[in-house]
């Protein structure tokens, strides 16, 4: 069943990837697709390719290898299977940081998703206080109220900035903050691309301490990690991946819910491992979100928020169910 994830999962993200730049309003041949990416033959179908396809593509893959492994840290160091950005109010953090900061008047690529980080760090730490007041740090149901109630203070905050900007900006912020890589570009790309790899590598090198924290806290300490430091650490790394894909492509839920189980579904424990499995996953599950958003109702474009919650709440109700 391991090696199984590792052959299928590459494959099946190869496979989206070609139908995301082949399909669309003007679909592609296996032939136009190959001389759009080397720059030759019809200048329209290499205007399609490299200018709108593409940077699209490379957008939702980082973003879904960016949630896919923020969802797994989660629910590994939190040791909660319903642990996840969207839910845990991470993304609706982000995006309160995102909005005050264009508010403010700051601008420029790696501010906003700096800003989204704190923003998503405030969100993380008023989550588990809020469940340590209630005494259900590790009830699941806890956790998650607590998280669907800073998100709901994070989307009233949010409704208030926008209160008095102009039609045009409150429009173009609602389809922000309902997630989607339509707009994607190189510059974009490539700052996203920068806060991935940093999270990403602080996650992989903390891979053996989420290991241990999904003992417990306390055969964690017995076996000499210190706790609180070392969840610190992961919670900071997995907020700003998710951070980063909010600044990037807005309001994108339930994929780290759902990617971990997947993963584990084939046998995987080892966070090391998992992590890197559910970058693959999630990356395939946005391109295919995203193909679907773009070609479900044509000429119309469905938000990719939308898309992923239609498969994620099914999930988290099945998920909730065995854990009640």
């Amino acid at each position: 069943m391991r090696r199984a994830l590792w052959v299928l999962a590459p494959l099946v993200l190869l496979v989206l990837c070609g139908l995301a730049i082949a399909l669309g309003p003007v679909p592609l041949g296996l032939a136009g697709v190959r001389d759009g990416l080397l720059g030759v033959g019809d200048a329209n179908a290499i205007a399609i390719v490299r200018a709108i396809r593409l940077p699209r593509l490379v957008l939702a893959v980082i973003v879904g290898a960016a949630l896919g492994m923020a969802g797994g840290a989660l629910q590994g160091s939190l040791r909660n299977a319903l642990a996840e950005p969207y839910l845990l109010g991470v993304s609706g953090g982000a995006a309160v940081g995102a909005v005050l900061a264009f508010g403010a008047g700051v601008r420029g690529a790696f501010a906003i998703p700096i800003f989204a980080c704190l923003g998503a760090g405030a969100s993380v730490a008023a989550v588990l206080l809020l469940a340590r007041a209630a005494g259900g740090r590790a009830d699941p149901r806890v956790l998650i109220m607590a998280g669907v109630i800073i998100g709901a203070f994070a989307n009233a905050v949010i409704m208030v900035v926008l209160a008095n900007a102009p039609p045009n900006t409150v429009r173009g912020a609602v389809w922000w903050m309902m997630g989607s890589v339509a707009d994607a570009g190189w510059p974009q790309i490539r700052w996203l691309g920068a806060y991935v790899l940093v999270g990403a590598a602080v996650l992989l090198l903390m891979a053996r301490d989420i290991d241990v924290l999904a003992l417990g806290e306390e055969p964690a300490a017995a076996l000499g990690l210190n706790v609180d430091r070392s969840a610190r650490r992961i919670y900071l790394a997995a907020s700003l991946l998710a951070a980063a894909t909010v600044a990037a492509a807005g309001l994108i839920g339930f994929v780290g819910l759902m990617v971990p189980h997947i993963v584990r579904a084939f046998g995987i424990r080892r966070h090391r491992a998992l992590l890197v499995g559910a970058a693959l996953v999630g990356a395939a599950l946005v391109v295919a979100a995203d193909l679907v958003a773009r070609t479900a109702m044509p000429p119309a474009e469905l938000p990719l928020g939308a898309v992923t919650a239609l498969l994620g709440v099914p999930f988290f109700l099945l998920r909730l169910r065995t854990l009640a």
